[in-house]
């Protein structure tokens, strides 16, 4: 299974997150959700995570 990467400084924000998330889909998913929230506060709704799912990128081999 390839891993997902989602990366906050790809999204601009006015805190200037730099965090990147990887692992299997489901787990990037769930932690790039729960950040959203806790972070950006952005309401955690399955619009949302639909949204971060979209943006998840493949992990490029050697990350």
């Amino acid at each position: 299974m390839t891993r997902k990467v989602a990366d906050c400084r790809k999204y601009p924000s006015e805190s200037h997150c730099t965090l990147t998330i990887a692992g299997e889909e489901d787990e990037v998913l769930r932690a790039a959700a729960e950040h959203a929230v806790s972070v950006h506060q952005y309401e955690d709704t399955p619009e949302l995570r639909e949204q971060i799912r979209g943006l998840l990128e493949d992990e490029k081999a050697g990350s």
